[in-house]
């Protein structure tokens, strides 16, 4: 038998099984309690209706807080490397960066189903779980997720128990954590819950470090048996180095690799920093209005003030073919570049719904019908460095196992920019049971978008435009049996320049103009029994004219017509026996880019997509007390960027886990990665910053509820 530990991750997985089958549980007031992996409006999950996941035409996947803490991540990217169709990118050492079917972002965020809009890396400490939905889909997210999106669900305070969950790590490089998670009623109607957590940063990279830490109190009132009201607050407090990598190594016949043998050094500064101070605060209201009718209203204000400044690598060389050798006096040359940039930021987002049921004639309806308004005030300014010896923001240095970063002060200012967003999204969906065998899936959402932006560094200049777009999802759904789905989908988003991108891009027409993205998908989900399922699709993903960063120089954007996602994916999840758990999972993605700037790069891949990646989790439970855990990551080769220059090799990483439950209140967890000790480059931002992965290590905790 499980321990209690192992079960409510099987338990998470029956949720599921359960909910795809129609079966659910009744309250007193009639109102369907939900569980594990049903997307349901109570949980505040992504889809917004109460519709199991078998019934929603779209590839996603869930992760429970409970594969969360057996497998001990400790940040989106560690999720991202045990999912298909997702592959984590750099985010130039201060910001979480996904891609998703071929195309980067560091902006489809949501939190409870808001917008989380700033560039920060997300901790875990407090999550329910996290759902990652793929294919573009603009009637429930609004602009942006081209490629999809990642939800976080937050914990909330529950009525009903009172307890208190402790938990403490350390990991062989010296990184450790330690969080804290109590509930405790406050009476019939009302409850309290508060998390927290504090983390002391290390790896393998020789002085990158930092702290960070987080405190999250939640509040509910059920204030009626029909309305419930939920109160968050949560402080996050980052401040860590900066690192981006090392560089590519020059190949004659290209195309060029990641160096090799510096896996220890840091290009960078001592003052390498990024800091980040949060204020989140978010009010939800539900309210039940009859039992086929329901409400809900989120209101989130959102503070961040963000800093980072940075020396990084920017390109590498023997000597010999140096025109100049600045401070290079080695057989290879490194050039160094940076600057520091700062960002506040403040949210306004208010968003409604109403969720209805209702049955005309042989039809049975489950209706969306939502709005959404959003304030987004951003003040952003960028200072470049100057070397001292040569008055210049870059400068070739020696190649060393310590880089020797010449003299250098941030001085030379390049940016600063205040802009205004204020949004209005109205969106409406209906899913229509056809029959017991057929559902179709209709929907549309009104978007606009006005933006002033003032440009401080240029005189003053003003820059305003305002774009309108309507963008519709289809979905179609066969259901041979309760337990099997065919679907078809076909949806569409947009991407207009807000936030950070209207504060670097070129203030004209062209440059602002909204992106477009377009997603076909034909699927299938299986609940092969209560507890193990199986989900598989097959789509293509097109995206419109876009820019790109010059590999070649920073400051200027290339214009890439156009690129085209073609591919495949399957996951199964659930438990094989009594004791074995397993999640499994493969993508094969096909991305292509038209043409960049006219330079001949038509058909080139897609930045940062491997062609084929899958991984696999098991759990075994040997016997009551003691389990184990063992899974590797598999990740191919794929280009840093469209003009393909540098190819990084691909790779295969083991993990593994042993859990031992002292009691039923107590579990101590050794987690082992990269068991082979593997040399690896898991991600990059750009040609000449590429992370390094982590050798060996292991990670020692322990947890105890009471």
């Amino acid at each position: 038998m499980r321990t209690n530990w192992f079960r409510s991750a099987a338990l998470s997985v029956l949720a599921l099984g359960m909910a795809s089958s129609g079966q659910a549980q009744l309250a007193d007031d009639d109102e369907i309690i939900v569980t594990g992996q049903y997307l349901s409006l109570d949980k505040m999950n992504a889809v917004k209706t109460p519709t199991p996941v078998i019934n929603v035409p779209q590839s996603l996947s869930i992760i429970p807080s409970a594969q969360i803490e057996d497998q001990a991540f400790t940040n989106i990217g560690d999720i991202l490397r045990y999912t298909p169709g997702l592959a984590a990118s750099q985010g130039e050492g201060h910001r979480d960066a996904i891609i998703i079917r071929g195309n980067q972002s560091t902006a489809d965020f949501f939190l409870d189903g808001v917008r989380d809009d700033v560039q920060y890396f997300r901790p875990l400490y407090n999550l329910e779980q996290v759902e990652i939905l793929r294919g573009s889909n603009a009637l429930l997210f609004g602009r942006g997720g081209g490629g999809g999106v990642i939800n976080r669900v937050t914990k909330r305070a529950e009525l009903s128990d009172n307890f208190t969950e402790l938990t403490a790590s350390i990991d062989t490089f010296g990184a450790h954590n330690i969080a804290g998670d109590t509930n405790f009623t406050l009476g019939a109607d009302s409850a309290l819950r508060i998390n927290g957590f504090y983390e002391g940063l290390d790896n393998h990279r020789n002085g990158v470090d930092g702290t960070r830490f987080g405190i999250n109190p939640t509040a509910r009132f059920e204030i009626a048996p029909e309305t419930t009201l939920d109160l968050s607050y949560e402080y996050l407090d980052d401040d860590r180095v900066v690192d981006r990598g090392v560089p590519s190594v020059p190949v004659t016949a290209g195309p060029d690799v990641p160096l090799e043998g510096f896996d220890k050094t840091f290009f960078g500064a001592d003052d390498n920093q990024t800091t980040l101070q949060a204020h989140i605060l978010r009010a939800r209201a539900d309210h039940a209005m009859t039992d086929n009718l329901r409400a809900n209203l989120t209101v989130q204000y959102a503070d961040y003030d963000k800093l980072y400044q940075n020396i990084y690598p920017a390109g590498l060389q023997p000597l010999s073919t140096l025109g100049t050798q600045d401070q290079c006096v080695a057989e290879f040359c490194v050039k160094l570049d940076g600057y520091r940039d700062t960002t506040d930021r403040a949210n306004l987002i208010i968003q409604g719904n109403l969720v209805g049921e209702f049955e005309t004639g042989r039809f049975t309806h489950t209706v969306l019908v939502g709005a959404e308004y959003g304030d987004q005030a951003t003040a952003n300014a960028r200072i470049d460095n100057r070397f001292v010896t040569n008055n210049d923001d870059q400068i070739w240095t020696s190649l060393a196992a310590n880089i020797d970063v010449p003299d250098f002060s941030f001085s030379a200012p390049a940016r600063n920019r205040v802009s205004d967003v204020t949004f209005f999204s109205a969106y409406a969906q209906d899913q229509i049971d056809i029959g017991d065998t057929l559902k179709l899936v209709l929907g549309a959402r009104f978007d606009s978008f006005d933006i002033d932006v003032l440009d401080i560094q240029n005189g003053n200049s003003r820059f305003t435009r305002k774009d309108e777009e309507i963008t519709p999802r289809f979905g179609l759904i066969y259901k041979p049996q309760d337990n099997i789905s065919i679907y078809g989908s076909y949806s569409e988003t947009f991407l207009p320049r807000s936030g950070e991108q209207f504060l670097t891009l070129n203030l004209d027409g062209e440059s602002t103009r909204p992106q477009f993205f377009k997603n076909s998908e034909i699927g299938a989900k299986w609940d092969i029994r209560p507890g193990l399922s199986l989900t598989s699709s097959v789509f293509k993903l097109d995206r419109e004219s876009f820019t790109s960063v010059d590999p070649n120089d920073a400051a200027q954007l290339l214009v890439i017509e156009g690129s085209q996602t073609k591919g495949f994916e399957f996951q199964l999840t659930g438990d094989l026996t009594d004791q074995w758990y397993i999640t499994t999972g493969y993508s094969y993605l096909d991305g292509q880019v038209d043409r960049v700037d006219g330079s001949g790069h038509n058909g080139n891949k897609t930045r940062q997509t491997p062609e084929h990646m899958a991984s696999i989790w098991n759990n075994y439970q040997y016997n009551d007390r003691l389990a184990f855990g063992l899974g590797a990551t598999y990740q191919d080769s794929y280009f840093v960027r469209e003009d393909n220059a540098v190819e990084v090799p691909g790779y295969i990483r083991f993990d593994a886990a042993v859990y031992y439950d002292l009691s039923d209140a107590t579990r101590l967890q050794i987690n082992m990665e990269n068991l082979a000790d593997t040399n690896y480059f898991p991600d990059a931002h750009s040609n000449d910053n590429i992370s390094v992965g982590r050798p060996r290590n292991a990670r020692f905790t322990v947890k105890t509820r009471f």
